[in-house]
């Protein structure tokens, strides 16, 4: 049982980073003029793109280690957040088209759709900052660089019994 606990919070950390780690850190690699062009539709300097290019290279890989890792997890989480909110605030403007209203297909609801993507996932990174009940905030904000430690197996406690 201990090996299967391990591996679901392994594998639902993963399936949370694994857009950023490996694939668009990946594709920001191999396709570096594309991704610098496409930084450059809302920046007009080329340095400024490239730029904002490597830092969120650096924040998908880096990031997501720390999150796989259980490294400071609870802030690499709270950035990947921050990282979500702004590239959808940025890249996944759906009201830009006008043609978000229009019948079918339209650029405006694919954009609405990866924009709500966006922050859902988002919400995910948050689960990881804040923990999912309302007393586990206190904790992040007292040491935001500590570790939620998501491979340690806490010994299960006795049940209660009601029955003489």
């Amino acid at each position: 049982m201990i090996v299967l606990s391990l591996v679901v919070a392994f594998a639902v950390r993963l399936l949370l980073v694994l857009l950023f780690l490996p694939f668009s850190a990946l594709d920001k690699i191999l396709n570096f003029r594309g991704a610098v062009g496409q930084a450059r539709e809302r920046v007009a300097s080329t340095g400024l793109a490239r730029a904002l290019i490597l830092a969120g290279l650096f924040v998908e890989v880096v990031m997501s280690a720390g999150i796989l890792t259980g490294i400071a997890d609870r802030a690499a989480a709270f950035v990947l957040a921050g990282y979500c909110g702004l590239t959808a605030l940025l890249w996944k403007q759906f009201w830009r088209p006008g043609d978000f209203w229009a019948g079918g297909d339209s650029k405006g609801r694919g954009l609405f759709w990866d924009f709500l993507k966006n922050f859902a996932l988002a919400g995910g990174f948050l689960l990881i900052t804040f923990g999912t009940g309302a007393d586990t905030v206190r904790l992040f904000l007292a040491d935001p660089l500590a570790s939620s430690q998501p491979y340690r197996i806490a010994p299960f406690p006795e049940p209660l019994r009601t029955s003489p």
